[in-house]
């Protein structure tokens, strides 16, 4: 991946700085000469004890302490919050004989700013993210921080004294404790500079996400009277935005200033100067990373913010400074920033539009996840909004997956040897194993058929036959060697995922309804997209990812299934699509597949479709649908929408 391409002038945009609230310690000292410990009644224990309680982070202890604890206090908060968040302090006595009540003591601060993420960063990014459905996924500056290539240390050197106050000795407060450089009205500064010009793209180099100006409308905690207000003007670009949901977000602020949303240039000057007329209304300034297109959601862009910071984060630089008013900046400290390249995702934009009309086309509850199974790059996620009322069920929900297990319960018997790859087997309307009665869907009998055909008319009975012979654990195992089952965490990936759980099964009724997908089976969208990949992958589990250069890790590392084995389900799911339960599909060119119909409770069944072409492998669920027969067609659009995966924008 090379650089990209800057502004036709050549010229590069200045990084700018990020505000300074990021973990930090102070190492705080008392200097001075000779050898003998302070002592005596000078006030010099309690400025020890003074020191000692900046060192634990208690700054209104501290201020305590002081001859003025409100103004102490407050300039202790703000130029310990300016150079580090909830710092970590430790402090020490060096061996001296000066008198602080008579001479000032030399006092010396080691800011030690560290490599860790800034914790309130993150949460309030998390809270912008929530309040802004405009640009949902947006980041404002901060976020996490990746590890980093040097310390972030400064050193400033002020002075304390101490005085008498009636019986108590207290440290005399003045500013210069903290440098003696710091002058009325001054403060420390600590900043990160970030390569704001990395954008993050998709797979053929088209922008996903861009640092760009905008204006955040934000209202004062006491302005609930004008949430109506501010949602009529805001809602014609963002129709979500409501009176209700204003006044919800702003109840949840508390006292502090709630961010309705952020609006680009184009969406806030026709309504700029009505908003400003709104009572508590204010309208700052920022830049932020947000999506070029709004209309372009998924649950595998959510994360994306978040790695485009780390990323910067990594190659960022840093200023820590004195900043006196009407002064240069005294410089305490400094690094210079990177340029990063731009951060590629596997997502394909054209991909995830064309699985986003597929699934908004219909009324019930769907969800799409495409993977590349030769690289694990997730290609796009879509669900729609009946879908979202239930949270990112693609990446997460627990459904039984139906026949499309079949794909498992058959690798397992074939691993085994239980049956072999042409074996005949019987294909009655119903049959009893180990005391459960499994019939076909509508009660079909085909009678004794090949293994290629039993599967391709997914043929019920025929699996609850070939399970009663196989190992307890033998469908867990099997499941996992695809990657159904395991853990995965993909840096870049904003929601938690789920793949699913398959039990291990004594001989009995659970074993006969997990073989078909039932029972204690269940199953994401995006687990079942994995398990499709990984046989497509030559049987090898795949490794998920949403950012190229950064793959997935899993709990788990099985070994693959048998080359024979994949040939043959290869061979079986191909079936499936020219004469089986997916011909309706048959229109796309190589695709092999398996369909599912999913008992659930007393509620129509859910249907599915698993299968992959070339080097695209797709599920497909829609929930309530009663038949497989929609999730077969929604997967055929999809596909021929989709196409092959685009090669990934490296260069």
């Amino acid at each position: 991946m090379t650089l990209r391409r800057h502004h036709t002038s050549g010229a590069r945009r200045r990084p700018r700085p990020v505000a300074g609230l990021v973990a930090a310690s102070l190492a705080v000292a008392l200097t001075g000469s000779g050898c003998a410990a302070l002592t005596g009644d000078t006030g010099s224990d309690e400025l020890q004890q003074f020191l000692s309680t900046l060192s634990s982070g208690d700054l209104a202890g501290a201020a305590a302490l002081t001859t003025d604890p409100v103004a102490a206090e407050e300039t202790l908060e703000a130029n310990v919050l300016a150079m580090g968040f909830t710092p970590t302090l430790s402090a020490r006595t060096p061996d001296g004989d000066r008198r602080p009540d008579r001479d000032p003591v030399p006092v010396e601060i080691t800011w030690d700013m560290g490599t860790s993420g800034n914790t309130q960063a993150d949460d309030d990014q998390a809270d912008d993210e929530q309040a802004d459905d405009d640009e949902a996924g947006s980041a404002p500056v901060g976020g996490e921080t990746a590890a980093e290539t040097s310390p972030r240390i400064v050193t400033t050197t002020g002075e304390a004294r101490t005085t008498r106050v009636g019986d108590d000795w207290k440290v005399e407060w003045a500013p210069t404790i903290l440098d003696t450089r710091l002058e009325p009205g001054g403060t420390l500064s600590f900043s990160e500079i970030l390569d704001y010009d990395t954008s993050v793209v998709d797979r053929t180099g088209e922008p996903l996400f861009q640092w760009t100006p905008v204006t955040a409308v934000t209202l004062a905690p006491d302005a609930v009277e004008s949430a109506d207000a501010v949602a009529a003007l805001v809602g014609t670009v963002v129709p979500t935005i409501t009176g209700r949901t204003i006044r919800d977000g702003m109840a949840e602020a508390g006292d502090q200033p709630y961010q309705v949303v952020a609006l680009r240039p184009s969406d806030i000057d026709p309504i700029r100067d009505q908003l400003a007329a709104v009572a508590g209304v204010t309208l700052p300034e920022q830049g932020q990373l947000i999506r070029t297109d709004r209309n372009l959601d998924s649950p595998a862009l959510t994360g994306l913010p978040s790695a485009w910071t780390e990323a910067l984060q990594a190659q960022g630089g840093w200023t820590a400074e004195i900043v006196n008013p009407d002064a240069e900046p005294i410089e305490l400290g400094s690094a210079p920033v990177g340029q990063v390249e731009d951060l590629v995702s596997t997502v394909q934009i054209s991909m995830q539009r064309a699985a986003q009309q597929a699934v908004d086309a219909s009324a019930l509850g769907a969800s799409i996840v495409a993977i590349q199974p030769s690289t694990g790059g997730i290609l796009a996620v879509a669900q729609n909004s009946v879908a979202d009322q239930q949270g990112p069920v693609s990446m997460q929900g627990r459904f039984p997956p139906g026949s499309t297990f079949k794909i498992v319960t058959t690798a397992a018997a074939l691993e085994a040897g239980v049956v072999g790859p042409d074996e005949v087997v019987p294909c009655p309307a119903s049959v009893t194993v180990s005391g459960r009665t499994i019939p076909n869907d509508d009660d079909f009998e085909l009678g004794p058929v090949p293994l290629e055909t039993a599967f391709a008319r997914s043929c019920n009975t025929s699996q609850a036959v070939i399970s009663d012979r196989l190992a307890p654990e033998a469908m867990r195992d099997t499941a996992a060697r695809l990657g159904l089952g395991v853990g995965f965490f993909a840096p870049g990936l904003g929601v938690d995922t789920y793949t699913g759980s398959v039990p291990v099964t004594e001989q009995g009724p659970a074993r006969v309804e997990a073989a078909i997908g039932q029972g204690e089976v269940l199953a994401s969208p995006f687990g079942m997209a994995v398990m499709t990949a990984s046989l497509a992958n030559g049987g090898r589990m795949i490794l998920p990812h949403v950012v190229d250069g950064m793959p997935a890790t899993a709990n788990d590392t099985p070994e693959p299934l048998d080359p024979g084995v994949v040939d043959t389900l290869r061979r079986y799911m191909e079936q499936t699509v020219r004469s089986g339960t997916a011909t309706a599909a048959n229109s796309i060119p190589g695709l092999g597949g398996k369909t599912g119909t999913a008992e659930v409770g007393t509620g129509p069944a859910h249907g599915w479709f698993v299968g992959s072409t070339g080097d695209i492998a797709v599920a497909v669920l829609i929930e309530g649908a009663d038949s497989s027969g929609p999730a077969v067609a929604m997967a055929a659009q999809f596909l021929a929408a989709a196409g092959q995966p685009a090669p990934l924008a490296r260069g």
